[in-house]
């Protein structure tokens, strides 16, 4: 019994090692980052910040959306909860790299954009705090996620291929509520994208060299990004020039 007992766990090490140089060889053929160097671990800080931050700001914002449309506050506080959770997922993404996030750069990053919503949500101008939260931002999250599963560190990479899947519900929710009032809420929605999608092409901007040193292109991101907004355009029922107009107004 003993002896099985040793070749098994010898079974098990062996198989460990086979998984463990497999990564390896996995991780140079991606040509993935290494997670261990100050200066990842520097604009980690940053962009680890700007999730954590991000999921903040929409756990507010949805709590905010439901005192406009009160009768949604179930569906609402389901998805800011969502948000929170999130949150915490990305915290440990940080904690698991020994990193700590800089939340003062993050906040800074959202500023105009939370300026914006604030004033929209003043005015109750619902389409407009839809389209910055569950529009714009969720579209932004989705394709900047989905271009950092690809070179994530193993922990961070299964935390947030589960982000991902509950994203594409929150931007589900916006694209649903914007398709069924667009006869109503179209004007207010095209202006609302002229003042703050050239603002996503800013924020890209601002951390290109950051998500760069973690092997995520600027480029592959913004198309990522247009292509989930025009998708989201094109589901929400606007035409094919009116998405051209829309996205033009990235180019600024």
């Amino acid at each position: 019994m003993h002896n099985e007992l040793k070749i098994t766990d010898m079974q098990t090490l062996e198989s460990n090692k086979n998984t463990t140089s497999e990564e390896s060889a996995d991780a140079s053929s991606l040509n993935l980052p290494d997670f261990t160097t100050d200066s990842y671990k520097d604009a980690y800080s940053r962009i680890n910040a700007i999730v954590i931050e991000g999921e903040q700001e929409a756990h507010d914002n949805y709590i905010s959306i439901a005192t406009l449309i009160p009768n949604e506050l179930e569906e609402l506080t389901k998805l800011a909860k969502m948000e929170l959770k999130h949150k915490r997922g990305f915290t440990a993404c940080g904690r698991n790299l020994g990193v700590e996030a800089d939340m003062v750069f993050a906040k800074k990053f959202f500023s105009k954009l939370h300026g914006n919503f604030q004033i929209a949500l003043e005015k109750g101008n619902l389409t407009t705090c839809l389209l910055i939260q569950a529009i714009l931002i969720e579209a932004f999250a989705i394709s900047a996620y989905h271009v950092y599963i690809r070179v994530a560190d193993p922990f961070a990479k299964k935390i947030t291929q589960g982000v991902v899947k509950d994203e594409y519900l929150h931007l589900n929710y916006g694209q649903e509520w914007l398709k069924e009032n667009l006869s109503t809420c179209k004007a207010e929605l095209m202006e609302a994208n002229k003042v703050n999608l050239p603002l996503i092409k800013k924020m890209l901007d601002e951390v290109a060299e950051d998500a760069s040193v973690l092997a995520m292109d600027k480029e592959e991101l913004m198309e990522e990004f247009m292509i989930a907004y025009q998708d989201t355009l094109m589901e929400i029922g606007l035409d094919n020039r009116e998405i051209a107009r829309m996205a033009m107004a990235a180019i600024v």
